[in-house]
């Protein structure tokens, strides 16, 4: 066990993810089936062997704290936890203005711990890593702060803090979400681009944030801290495609996936599908450790090829207590408690907890929330015009359908 503290931030409010975080916070969306995108975080630690983690909230995070509660008790009488921290207004009267003000409102945690270094970590992206790996470097370059960082298309870089670095790894330059970002001098048409994962050595950290809370700024880590430490710190990048986790193959190494959008969300629950996956969920080398429901083993039932009554999934994930009756399900993702009818067909879909799609209904190209009841017959993801009318539609053309209101059924 390390003397380091972990801070995931999983306060904000994913409105690029928008419905599916109308609800709750973006951490606290499922993803994979039976999974939260905040589990990925969360397992990196406990595997990396960091068991002193805040996780600081502040959005529609309930369902977020029940999750972390059901799913993940470490020992506390070892000195272990995973303690959900909700915003408290503890320095005036105003929620996080940034990411480096979510730090400020909880230095007491930092004081209180008193670590040798501080992890600060976002809370929705997907990917694994070792992060002990990091702190390595981290020590090894004698840094104040590092960056994990990992090339990225430059025509994806807008979205991301974009790092040029000299030969030894230091940060030269930061750009923060800007337009046409400069590119690897090495690799053109490639951006060296932050992944919002950082390690402070403590009192670095304490004094940049009081600093910055004093001042007229966003209060952000990308925007105003780390451009700023670079002109008087020693502030490094670690190349994430470096990082290696047991049991991985070449193909997983540097897989990282930002699901901030729906059209993002969609391709990296798609990833899993496929025969040979980037990201594998089978490692027994690194579980992937959740909330786990009590359902009984998914069910498949009826072969009547006569009637083209088959219960049949291919290229699918079909999580506890679904039961296939009758219908087929192709290139999709079934959540716990799932139902799909008689003669229905899903495919390419996302279906959530307990939907159920009646007989003879065919969904393509959707997301369907917790609960949602898709009628007899409906046809979702064939017509465009008339999705419209009654769901979301994104702009890549993916139907989404929120869960319905005031009912807590994604636990």
């Amino acid at each position: 066990m390390t003397n380091d503290l972990v801070m995931i931030l999983a306060g904000g409010r994913g409105e690029r993810l928008y419905p599916l975080t109308r609800d709750r916070a973006k951490p606290a969306v499922p993803f994979g089936g039976i999974y939260r995108i905040i589990d990925f975080a969360l397992n990196n630690f406990i595997n990396s062997g960091f068991y002193r983690i805040k996780v600081l909230t502040q959005f529609k995070s309930d369902s977020l704290n029940r999750h972390l509660a059901r799913g993940f008790r470490l020992s506390p009488e070892l000195g272990h936890y995973i303690d959900p921290v909700p915003a408290q207004m503890r320095t005036g009267e105003s929620w996080y203005k940034g990411t480096a003000d979510a730090i400020y409102q909880n230095l007491n945690l930092i004081l209180d711990e008193d670590p040798r270094q501080v992890l600060i970590f976002g809370a929705d992206h997907i990917y694994r890593m070792d992060v002990q790996q990091m702190l390595h470097y981290h020590k090894e370059m004698e840094a104040d702060l590092t960056i994990a960082a990992i090339p990225r298309p430059a025509e994806e870089a807008s979205s991301f803090g974009v790092l040029q670095v000299d030969r030894e790894g230091r940060v030269l330059e930061f750009q923060e979400k800007v337009k046409n970002p400069k590119e690897m001098p090495s690799r053109r048409g490639w951006c060296l681009c932050s992944m919002g994962n950082y390690i402070f050595c403590r009192d670095i950290l304490i004094d940049a944030v009081k600093r910055d809370a004093e001042m007229a700024t966003s209060h952000d880590f990308g925007k105003d801290i780390i451009p700023s430490m670079i002109r008087t710190h020693r502030v490094y990048a670690y190349d994430f495609s470096t990082n290696r986790i047991p049991g991985c193959e070449d193909k997983e190494i540097g897989y990282w996936r930002d699901v901030g959008t729906i059209e993002a969300y969609f391709e990296a629950n798609m990833d899993l599908v496929s025969v040979s996956p980037l990201l594998d969920l089978y490692n027994a080398e690194w579980p992937l450790r959740t909330c786990y429901n009590r359902y009984p083993p998914a069910k498949f039932v009826f072969a009547n090829e006569a009637e083209r009554r088959v219960g049949r999934a291919t290229d699918s994930i079909v999580s506890e207590g679904c039961i296939i009756s009758g219908g087929t399900v192709n290139r999709s993702i079934l959540g716990p408690g799932a139902r799909i009818n008689s003669y229905s067909e899903v495919t390419d879909s996302i279906l959530m907890k307990g939907v159920e799609i009646g007989r003879h209904a065919r969904v393509r190209r959707a997301i369907i929330d917790s609960g949602i009841e898709v009628q007899p017959h409906e046809q979702i993801g064939f017509d465009e015009e008339a999705d419209r009318k009654k769901y979301f539609v994104s702009p890549g053309g993916i139907v989404v359908i929120p869960k319905p209101l005031h009912k807590e059924l994604d636990d």
